[in-house]
């Protein structure tokens, strides 16, 4: 395997640079769903039926929260891939995994959340509006839950093989689609939150 010490790690092979633009192909199929989502949310936001609209149930505290542990999250998991390139495994590793705590934090909050959407009569099949809200931060924390599991493998093989250019391709991946989690959560954060309390 020829690496291109020219390139940093997670760039360094032919392979690690189809990888990383499959990555990037992957991603945008995300963005069509989350967009076909969104474009759902908006089409039913004012189809509340005999159900609470937005302004009645979001709390600004907890969205603050949220809002605050992902976007900490994602300025370590850019510690964690600048540790990785300058072969700093300890450190690698210790951001890696502040990351996902913070991420389970975050899913924390996001349970206190729906158990309040559900306690006020915010339900799935209450209205059109609450069920495409639901399963729009549902499909969000869904992909935050798998992103805390494959960050965890990801550690585990850090600290088995060591900073290699397959684990730094596969954790510089990785944090790819944390970020993009991150950006997605401001969309929501901005259009479904910030505006559904005006």
């Amino acid at each position: 395997m020829k690496i291109d010490n020219s390139l940093p790690l997670e760039y360094g092979t032919e392979q690690n640079k189809l990888n990383i633009l499959g990555f990037w192909i992957f991603l945008g199929a995300e963005v069509m769903l989350f967009a076909t989502l969104f474009a759902t949310y908006f089409t039913l936001e004012n189809r509340t039926g005999s159900g609470p609209a937005g302004a009645e149930i979001f709390e600004l505290t907890p969205v603050l929260i949220e809002t605050i542990l992902l976007l900490t999250s994602s300025f370590t998991i850019g510690l964690g891939v600048h540790a990785m390139r300058i072969g700093r495994k300890n450190a690698m590793m210790t951001f890696f995994a502040i990351t996902l705590l913070l991420g389970l934090a975050f899913l924390g909050v996001e349970i206190y959340e729906f158990t309040h959407y559900v306690h006020v009569g915010a339900g799935l099949q209450v209205s059109a509006f609450t069920g495409i809200l639901l399963t729009t931060l549902g499909t969000h924390g869904a992909h935050v839950t798998v992103g805390f599991f494959w960050g965890l493998f990801i550690i585990m093989q850090v600290k088995k093989r060591g900073i290699t250019p397959g684990t730094a391709n596969k954790s510089f991946i990785f944090s790819l689609y944390w970020h993009f989690l991150d950006v997605v959560w401001i969309f929501i954060f901005s259009f479904i939150y910030l505006k559904g309390m005006m």
